[in-house]
């Protein structure tokens, strides 16, 4: 089944019949290169990233060989992209893994595949609101001197980005460019005054970008600690990938999609490495690591940033940081949002899910009634974290990122055989099937994030923190097999008794996109 290209021009939803019921079309033409970019990015959410992993990978990882963790995770991400725009130029749909998949390893993985994406991004926004309300609660109550409970930060949180959803793509990626010029441009800042001044007590430290410091750990641990902070350094990555999900709402997604990807990719990996390269060098070697795990009374992972920053540009700078990682948690939560709502559109489009689920809005063209459905629950899982007394940080952003991560990077790594099985098992296009882009660098890719895969595993339990105790810790990894073991099963039963509605997962793609 295709969703064809060739509607009327200027309407803002397409509808076809394309042999088995109509499509309802996301609206063409909402954002170019930049707009799909700045999602991506949103997803990536580098202040967040940096504020809330680099600590952790200084601090209990790497030492001060955090920037290499990041340049072999740069490295192998790209390698993974590789492949993974390969299929790009040939499959533009919103349901972007779940399309991938069931047309590289078959219909019940894809299936299996989708329903497991779906659990990552959805619980992800809510991981993303429990971030929001905590950094802006302590905000308002150290700037302004209010308090308020988290739980209502949250549900703000929640209705600005359900609002913002209602209206087409090109409204989000303008609030979402907004808010990534300014935090990329204050991470910028320091990182430049550092340069500029020549580091810290032990000047630029070279040895930090050294690659084999990435395989080094601190403490007597050693490669366990290596392996935690790799895993922190992948982590911070995590959402690049969705920039597939709006090939259907881009301009020339052919073009586009793939452009993006790389461009996100090696764009935030060159700023991993270079404001963690800085903030090591501005802090310097030993105060670096005291500082970050917490070794030095009256400082926490935070003042790894807010030193330097105070030195350099002064307290102003420091507040104005402050509010940015705020608006960075949110822009964060509103592109899961984005992501989650387009999952669920694009199953429920087909039939296999509530077939609401893939209604568009017939003025803006947005997915809404997923939007709103994705809307409420991220707001349940707000409610239930805080009817359970739980820590908006500790618990709500912790454990949901950790479910989040674990169901993508499974994923993840399940695409990039699926480049394999497209390219070179079923014989698709054989004009662009290659043995590096869609052999060598998926299999290479696909082991790589198998091993990612792993890495969680192993260091979960110091990822998770204070919340290693708790029921939902204990669940995330019967969660992931159930969904996914739930997916096989759906796609098994419909293909045993709905085999029309089975011949359609995953197949409902955009064709030709290139004539708009």
């Amino acid at each position: 089944m295709a969703v064809r290209s060739g509607d009327v021009a200027g309407e803002a939803v397409g509808r076809e019949r394309p042999g088995a019921g109509r499509v309802d079309r996301l609206k063409a033409d909402s954002v170019g290169l930049v707009g799909v970019v700045f999602m991506a990015l949103a997803t990536a959410a580098p202040i967040t990233a940096m504020t809330g992993n680099l600590p952790i990978i200084v601090g209990q990882g790497n030492g001060v060989g955090a920037p290499a963790a990041y340049v072999v995770a740069t490295v192998v991400l790209t390698v993974f992209s590789v492949g993974y725009v390969a299929m790009a130029r040939h499959i533009t749909a919103a349901g972007a893994f779940y399309g991938y998949v069931s047309h590289g390893l078959g219909r019940v993985v894809g299936m299996a595949s989708g329903l497991l994406a779906v659990l990552a991004y959805v619980v992800t926004e809510a991981s993303a609101l429990g971030f929001f309300a905590y950094s802006l609660r302590g905000l308002v109550r150290s700037q302004l001197g209010v308090e308020l409970g988290w739980g209502w930060y949250a549900l703000f949180g929640a209705a600005a980005i359900g609002v913002t959803a209602w209206f087409d793509l090109h409204l989000t990626a303008r609030v979402l460019g907004v808010a990534l010029v300014l935090e990329i441009g204050v991470l910028g800042a320091v990182s430049f005054a550092v340069l500029f001044s020549g580091g810290g007590p032990d000047g630029i430290v070279l040895g930090a970008v050294n690659p084999l410091n990435a395989l080094k750990g601190v403490g007597s641990s050693g490669a366990a600690a290596a392996g935690l902070g790799l895993f922190f350094a992948f982590w911070s990555w995590v959402g690049f990938e969705s920039t597939a999900m709006y090939g259907e709402e881009s301009r020339d997604p052919k073009r586009v999609v793939p452009r993006a990807t790389l461009v996100s990719v090696i764009g935030v990996g060159l700023l991993y490495v270079f404001v963690s390269w800085m903030i090591v060098s501005g802090n310097g070697v030993e105060q670096a690591v005291a500082v970050a795990s917490g070794g030095v009374p009256g400082k926490d992972g935070n003042s790894l940033f807010f030193d330097p920053l105070g030195v350099h540009l002064g307290a102003w700078a420091v507040k104005v940081f402050q509010w940015l990682v705020v608006t960075g948690s949110f822009a964060c939560a509103m592109a899961f949002h984005q992501c989650a709502a387009r999952y669920l559109y694009a199953i429920g489009r087909e039939g296999l899910l509530h077939p609401a689920l893939g209604r568009t809005h017939p003025r803006h063209g947005s997915p809404h009634v997923a939007s709103v459905v994705q809307s409420v629950i991220a707001v349940g899982l707000v409610a239930g974290f805080l009817a359970a007394g739980m820590d908006p940080y500790a618990h709500l952003y912790t454990l949901l990122a950790l479910l989040g991560t674990m169901a993508i990077l499974v994923v993840q790594t399940l695409c990039s055989f699926a480049v394999v099985g497209y390219f070179h098992v079923r014989g698709r296009h054989p004009e662009t099937a290659h043995w590096f882009r869609t052999l060598v660098a998926p299999l290479v890719g696909g082991v790589a994030m198998a091993g990612v895969v792993v890495l969680l595993v192993l260091n979960k339990d110091t990822a998770a923190g204070s919340a290693a105790h708790t029921l939902v810790f204990r669940l995330i990894p019967y969660l992931v097999i159930g969904v996914f073991a739930g997916g096989v099963g759906l796609a098994l039963a419909v293909r045993r008794w709905r085999p029309r509605l089975y011949a359609r997962i995953g197949r409902v793609v955009l064709e030709d996109a290139v004539e708009r």
